[in-house]
This record gives structure tokens, C-alpha cells and sequence, in this order.
């Protein structure tokens, strides 16, 4: 079902990300309970994003970024969420296609004065692919700002393409930091419980949480199944889940020949 209006579409289109109310506010004091449920059992949750590379926040030490992958894996809350009727109408919308596959989803917590920043990226370099289909959706389970670690991007640098990798590792990507330095970035500025959908080549990245404010965020990222990744990487837990209309490129070989990056 058709959820966004044709000036939110083009906002989208010209911009590359588009901020939504999608949840009702039950939906989200669950989807914060439970959050906060699997990250307390997992107290040693996997830390990442702590960047050290360059000169980049020079003289920030022990900065951090706690994350838990394929959340979905671990509660049932969080498969009901990535199966949101609205949500998708709204994914399907941006997307352009009836048929949405899920590619992945993770957590990201940023700690109150510790939370690390990362440099703007593109999320292309991370698993491209052959159409550019792909999109992120933040759930944001706290107020975003600047000031507690919100994200940041250049509106509609999705228009530009693939950009270089500056990177000089395989785990973490980013771009030129002169020509997109996270100071000249525009602030996406979020309420509790509100959705940003943006492109996978859109250039983001996010501040460090210099606040007395914790900044979760869920992350879902989705694919058309109408497209192709061109190599084999990120695989991940529930990877070509139909979460909406059909698997068009479905066939008996279809699971090994797409894990191999050959489809």
C-alpha cells in the first residue's frame, strides 16, 4: 500500500534520505524494552567504530561504539519490526519495487560522553551492489542531535555515485575527509521513535557523543530482489529474507549462488 506522498517521494529522490513517523508509541516503548533487555545479557556486547585512523578527534581516547548484529536473531520483537506494514509500504515506496528482500540488521549504542564518531562513508563499499537498490533504516529509540552522536550527510550525494575508499582496511570504509569533512555535513536531527530511510551511497557518517545521553539506534538495510551484489561479502544471518511481494531471481541453486556473490 502506497504510504508516502508524491512531494515525499521526490524529497527522497532529490535528497537521498527521507525522516518518517512510522511507529506508534507502544510499538516503540517495546521496541526500547527490548533493546535494552538483549544488551543487558549481553554485556560484553562486540565494540566497533572506534576510530583511530588519521588525526581525525585527535587526543579522544577510549571511544566506543557497542553493537549487536541480526537482532532479529534474538527476539521476536525485533522480527515483528522488520516486518512493520507500514515501514515497508513506506521502504517500498522509496525503493521503487514490490518486492524487498532484508540484507542485514544491527544495533549500534553510543555511551554518554564515550560514544565514537565516524567519518562520512558510503555504504556501498561494504557490500555493493550491480543496480544500487540497497537502503539503511535508522530506527532512532532516543532524541538524535549533534550533541549525543546523531548522524549527518551530505543531501543528495547519492547523485554523485560510487565515490573512492580512502580506507586501508576491509572492516571500515571511508571517503576523502578534505573533500567531505563531517564539519560541512547537515545534522539529522531525530525524536525518539522516528525512522530515517536513506541510500546506500548516500554520504553519511556521525558526530561523538559528547552529551550525558545514551543514542541507540536499530538498523535494518534491504535490497531489491530485482538486483545483484557484485561480490561476495557481508553475509549475514536471515540474508534474503522476502520481507515484501516475491523473490523474483528465486531457483534451486538460488541460496548457494547467491551466498558466492553470483547473483
Amino acid at each position: 500500500m502506497k504510504l508516502l506522498t508524491e512531494d515525499q517521494v521526490n524529497s527522497y529522490k532529490k535528497n537521498g534520505f527521507i525522516v518518517l513517523d512510522i511507529f506508534n508509541e507502544k510499538e516503540i516503548d517495546e521496541i526500547s524494552d527490548e533493546y535494552n533487555k538483549i544488551f543487558g545479557r549481553h554485556q560484553k556486547a562486540r565494540t566497533e567504530s572506534t576510530w583511530k585512523g588519521e588525526d581525525w578527534k585527535k587526543g579522544k581516547d577510549n571511544l566506543e561504539v557497542k553493537s549487536i548484529h541480526a537482532f532479529q536473531m534474538h527476539s521476536s520483537v525485533f522480527t515483528r519490526t522488520i516486518l512493520h506494514d507500514k515501514l515497508l509500504d513506506a521502504c517500498e515506496d522509496v525503493m521503487g519495487t514490490p518486492n524487498v528482500l532484508l540484507h542485514h540488521t544491527k544495533s549500534h549504542l553510543k555511551p554518554p560522553g564515550t560514544g565514537s564518531p565516524f567519518p562520512m562513508h558510503q555504504d556501498y563499499h561494504y557490500f555493493p551492489f550491480k543496480k544500487d537498490s540497497m537502503v539503511a533504516i535508522f530506527i532512532s529509540l532516543d532524541k538524535s542531535e549533534p550533541e549525543n552522536g546523531g548522524l549527518c550527510v551530505y543531501p543528495g550525494s547519492h547523485l554523485l555515485g560510487p565515490q573512492e575508499d580512502k580506507s586501508e582496511t576491509s572492516e571500515y570504509h571511508y571517503l576523502d575527509l578534505e573533500k567531505f569533512p563531517i564539519e560541512k555535513a547537515v545534522p539529522v536531527n531525530m525524536e525518539r521513535g522516528q525512522v530515517v530511510i536513506f541510500s546506500y551511497l548516500l554520504i553519511h557518517g556521525s558526530y561523538d557523543n559528547i552529551s550525558d545521553r545514551v543514542r541507540r539506534m536499530f538498523l535494518i538495510q534491504l535490497m531489491s530482489a530485482e538486483d545483484e551484489p557484485i561480490k561476495d561479502v557481508h553475509n549475514s544471518p536471515c540474508q534474503g529474507m522476502v520481507l515484501r511481494g516475491e523473490n523474483v531471481r528465486k531457483d534451486a541453486n538460488f541460496d548457494k549462488r547467491f551466498v558466492r556473490g553470483e547473483l
